[in-house]
C-alpha cells in the first residue's frame, strides 16, 4: 500500500523577480551510457551499471542554505518521478549563473515563505538544461538507488515520489528543447538508479489540486516518456498504469473517482480531497469486486477499471461529468453538462492521438486511463 505522507506541499510560486538577461552557454548534458541489458525494467537491479550522475550540480556547488532541520531519508519507497513547472519567468538567460540563482531563490521561498525545512524539490532543471540538487541529499539517495529524501513538492507523494521542478511557466509554452532534453537525461538516470520505467513518470496535478505542470507542458508528457523508453531501451509495457490516488491525494483526479463512483450508486459527493464518504465507497466497491480492499481508500487497478464505463457520444449523467471534469482541467474547451455532446467527442478524440490511441472518439478503459492521467502502452508505439 502507499506510504501515507501528510507533509505540506502546497508551493508558493514566485511569479517575478528572476529576471531575464541576454542568453548565454547553454547547459547540454552529456549522453548516458547506454544499460547493460536490452530492457531496464522496474524489477532490474538499480545500480547494475550505475547511471552517470556528474550532471548534476550539487547542493555545495550551487552555495545551498544548510536545511533548518535534519532531512528525512526514507528506503525502499521510490515508485515514481513527479514533474513539475515552477510558475518562474520564462527567462531568455540560459546561463549556468542563472541556474545558481534559481536554485539560490527557490530555496529562499521554500524555507522562509513557505515555512519548510529546505528546497521541497528534489532535483530542479533550469531553461537552459543546468540541472541541479533540490533538498540536500537527494543526490546521495539517488547515487545510492536505494533510499529517497521525503520532500515537500506533492502531498500524499513525498517519500514515494521524486520531485522535479522545471523553471518557467508552461500553461501555453512549452519548454526550451535545451530543457527538455536535459529533463529527459534526468528521468533516465533515476529510472535507472531506482529500478523504474518509462511508465512511472506522471506530472503534479494528476495527484494533486494545482494547475501544475501546466497545460502545454503536461501535453508534451507522452513524447517524454516515449524518449525515456527508448533511451533505456524499454519494450516491455503494461496494458495501463494508473494514477494510484488515496486519501492523501486531492484535485480532478479525486473529483474523477467521485464522478463515478456517483455514477455506481454511491452517495458521494465532488470536494477538494478524500473524505470519509468517498473512502467507504471505495471500500465496498473492493469489496463487491472480490479484490484488496485498501484501507486508505487507493483507487487500485482493478478500481479503475471498474468505475471507467464505456461511454459515447449521446451519453449522459455522471460518468460523463467525470470524464468532463478532467478535460475541461486539461484545457478543453467544452460545458461540464453531463452530456456526450459533439465538443466532448472532438477533445476525446484528441486526448487518444495525444497517447496514440485510435481516435474514435469513445471512451473505453484506455481512453479513461489515459485521460485521467495514467499511461498506456499505445503511448509507446
Amino acid at each position: 500500500m502507499p506510504h501515507l505522507d501528510r507533509s505540506v506541499s502546497r508551493r508558493t510560486a514566485l511569479r517575478a523577480g528572476v529576471g531575464a538577461t541576454a542568453a548565454a552557454g547553454l547547459g547540454l548534458l552529456p549522453q548516458l551510457a547506454a544499460p547493460a541489458s536490452a530492457s531496464a525494467n522496474a524489477n532490474a537491479s538499480a545500480n547494475a551499471g550505475g547511471a552517470d550522475l556528474s550532471f548534476v550540480i550539487d547542493c555545495a556547488d550551487w552555495g545551498a542554505r544548510p536545511p533548518s532541520s535534519p532531512v528525512l531519508m526514507q528506503v525502499g519507497t521510490t515508485r515514481k518521478i513527479i514533474v513539475h513547472h515552477m510558475e518562474f519567468p520564462n527567462v531568455t538567460d540560459y546561463s549556468r549563473a542563472q541556474a545558481i540563482r534559481l536554485a539560490q531563490q527557490c530555496q529562499n521561498l521554500h524555507m522562509d515563505h513557505n515555512g519548510w525545512i529546505d528546497t521541497g524539490q528534489h532535483f530542479t532543471v533550469s531553461r537552459g538544461g543546468y540541472v541541479l540538487e533540490g533538498r540536500h541529499r537527494s543526490l546521495e539517495a539517488l547515487t545510492a538507488g536505494t533510499e529517497q529524501v521525503q520532500g515537500a513538492h506533492c502531498i500524499g507523494e513525498n517519500s514515494q515520489g521524486i520531485g522535479i521542478e522545471n523553471e518557467g511557466t508552461y500553461f501555453t509554452e512549452t519548454p526550451p528543447e535545451v530543457q527538455f532534453q536535459s529533463l529527459t537525461h534526468l528521468c533516465i538516470a533515476i529510472c535507472r538508479q531506482y529500478g523504474l520505467t518509462a511508465n512511472h513518470i506522471f506530472g503534479h496535478w494528476d495527484y494533486n489540486d494545482t494547475d501544475c505542470p501546466g497545460r502545454a507542458f503536461y501535453r508534451e508528457f507522452p513524447t517524454l516518456r516515449r524518449n525515456v523508453a527508448q533511451c533505456l531501451g524499454q519494450t516491455d509495457f503494461p496494458d495501463r498504469t494508473w494514477p494510484d490516488v488515496y486519501d492523501g491525494n486531492a484535485g480532478p483526479v479525486v473529483r474523477v473517482v467521485q464522478w463515478l463512483l456517483m455514477n455506481q450508486g454511491y452517495a458521494v459527493t465532488t470536494t477538494d480531497g478524500f473524505d470519509a464518504a468517498t473512502v467507504a465507497a471505495i471500500q465496498d466497491l473492493q469489496g463487491k469486486l472480490g479484490v484488496i480492499v485498501a484501507s486508505d481508500g487507493t483507487v487500485t487497478d482493478p478500481t479503475w477499471e471498474a468505475l471507467g464505463v464505456p461511454l459515447r457520444q449521446g451519453d449522459s449523467g455522471n460518468a460523463v461529468q467525470a470524464l468532463q471534469s478532467i478535460l475541461v482541467n486539461k484545457g478543453y474547451t467544452l460545458t461540464q453538462s453531463g452530456d456526450f455532446d459533439h465538443d466532448t467527442h472532438k477533445a476525446v478524440q484528441d486526448m487518444q492521438r495525444l497517447h496514440w490511441l485510435e481516435p474514435t472518439g469513445k471512451v473505453d478503459t484506455d481512453t479513461w486511463c489515459a485521460t485521467v492521467g495514467g499511461i498506456v502502452a499505445d503511448e509507446f508505439a
